[in-house]
């Protein structure tokens, strides 16, 4: 069924299509979006059931002063609150507040600052860091980049990671009040208010295309046409395979553009998020290092099988995050959300003098996504391997003045897998569109 001519059409409507969206609409462009879920925003998901306060199921912080994205909060009037880092490590029984996360971090960073060629992170632990008195050090790398960029070291860029490294500071995090949705929901009313549309629940099943001409075709049947097309789906449909259920498929094949998808890496992670009564936690008699405060906890880091735990800090609320990411969520691929869920959950009674029952018992609110396993996204977040810098610049030009891709994964700099990166490159793909009818 034909659904008519659209003047450009934007296929995926999280951040980077809404972005792109929005200032193509803003320059008097007709735009249409198709989603293929039955809400925009992608991999920003906030929840209010069955939690007591709007809750992330996606993406949650604003990872410092991040210009776009602050730049829009101020636009639309949205408040940011500030998050404490306050970090605490389970070790040996106890409690430990501590910032540090690699042994010998000084040396490394030293070695990492003097590389002259880039090669993959396990490469390069293998020929500096080697031998046994480095295996706690190599663990905690692993765990590490796995952990915050959701990423393998054995083809994670350390040119990347060096960059990303030496542009940590302390610099201000925050949580947007009534979560990334607020932004979501903002860029979605003035797209609409500039005459945009958005369909939702419509999945894209192949794209025919010649220069100045597409034709989009859904699973359901639909049929649409138009000039212009900025393809902003997530990397991870990007990579399958064509003959893979979900892939889209390009008439005739973009055989360039499809060579160097996977020569940018794209992470997995499991979230958790387990609401209840009280904050436990906070309860001193819990806590197994007596005399310590650890109501301030921002982060926990434990051994465990979910390794990773944050809390709402500084704001009270009995909320804790659960979070695990990169290669150690494959052994977790066939877990049911409520296997994941007690994972969590033993995780805790291991780290607090706490039993399973007692936390069930408190236990009011949860919930589970396996972002590999969302049909549409099929993973978290890019990270660089040592060929995505070509990669990108291969993606970074138009197909024929026609086809354009915009995502997180086609960032450049040190805030590579956030929602700034997706809006950038929306905000890039949107003006260089744009270019083209200037010229």
């Amino acid at each position: 069924m034909s659904v008519g001519s659209q003047e450009i059409l934007v296929l995926g409507g999280g951040a980077a299509g809404l972005m792109a969206a929005f200032t193509l609409a803003k320059a008097g462009k007709r735009v249409t979006v198709l989603e293929a879920r039955d809400r925009v925003g992608g991999r920003i998901h906030t929840v209010h059931h069955p939690f007591s306060e709007p809750t992330e199921l996606g993406a949650e912080f604003i990872h410092g002063n991040l210009p776009l994205t602050l730049q829009l909060l101020k636009q639309a009037g949205i408040y940011k609150h500030p998050v404490d880092f306050e970090m605490w490590h389970f070790k040996d029984g106890s409690l430990v507040q501590s910032h540090e996360f690699i042994q010998n971090w000084h040396a490394l960073l030293e070695k990492l600052n003097s590389l002259e060629q880039d090669m993959p992170m396990s490469t390069f632990l293998k020929r500096y860091f080697s031998g046994e008195a480095f295996i706690t050090m190599r663990q905690q790398i692993a765990d590490y980049v796995s952990g915050y960029d959701t990423a393998n070291i054995t083809d994670a860029s350390c040119f990347a990671l060096r960059r990303e490294w030496n542009n940590e500071s302390d610099s201000d995090q925050y949580r947007i009040e009534g979560g990334y949705a607020s932004l979501i929901n903002y860029l979605t009313k003035q797209f609409h208010k500039m005459g945009g549309t958005i369909l939702t629940n419509t999945p894209v099943k192949s794209i025919e295309w010649q220069k100045d001409s597409v034709e989009i075709k859904t699973i359901g049947g639909k049929v649409f046409t138009s000039g212009k097309v900025v393809v902003a789906l997530p990397l991870g449909i990007l990579q399958l395979n064509p003959e893979s259920a979900g892939a889209i498929h390009f008439y005739p094949e973009i055989s360039v553009q499809r060579s160097v998808f996977n020569d940018i890496g794209f992470g997995q992670v499991v979230k958790i998020l387990l609401e209840f009564n009280s904050a436990f936690w906070e309860k001193e008699l819990l806590a197994p290092a007596a005399g310590k405060d650890i109501s301030g906890m921002g982060f926990l880091f434990t051994n465990h099988e979910i390794p990773t735990f944050w809390t709402q800090a500084p704001l009270k609320r009995p909320l804790l995050t659960g979070w695990l990411g990169g290669p150690p969520t494959h052994a977790f691929k066939d877990f049911s959300k409520e296997e994941v869920r007690n994972l969590a959950l033993r995780s805790l009674t291991s780290v607090f003098n706490i039993t399973l029952q007692q936390l069930h018992e408190q236990l009011i609110a949860w919930d589970v996504v396996n972002w590999a396993d969302e049909p549409y996204t099929r993973g978290s977040y890019a990270y660089d391997t040592v060929c995505s810098a070509h990669a990108r610049s291969v993606l970074f030009e138009p197909i024929e003045e026609t086809i354009y891709f915009a995502g997180e994964y086609l960032y450049e700099g040190p805030s590579m897998g956030t929602v700034e990166a997706a809006l950038t490159s929306g905000k890039r793909a949107a003006e260089k569109l744009l270019g083209f009818y200037m010229d």
